[in-house]
């Protein structure tokens, strides 16, 4: 067992609206364990972060949403198109 196994799962929706805050810095110790334990079990969101880093590395800077690069945006559309809002 682990330190997070009492913490509620994050789904794949939760985990990409707290992005920019998981880099700021700005989750709780619960959120940060929850989001590292989804990262950490789940390849898509993996892959996003990958792209995130990568969208860092080169404009020093985390991406809104709306800078997101059209694939990366239209590829995460698609994952959760059949999800309500």
């Amino acid at each position: 067992m682990t330190d997070h196994d009492h913490l509620p799962e994050l789904p794949c929706r939760d985990f990409v609206e707290v992005v920019t805050a998981y880099f700021d810095d700005g989750l709780s110790s619960d959120d940060r364990q929850r989001f590292e334990a989804h990262l950490a079990a789940c390849e898509a969101c993996d892959m996003y972060m990958d792209q995130i880093r990568e969208t860092i590395a080169l404009t020093g800077r985390t991406p809104r949403p709306d800078e997101l690069p059209r694939d990366l945006r239209e590829g995460l559309r698609h994952a959760f198109r059949d999800w309500a809002a």
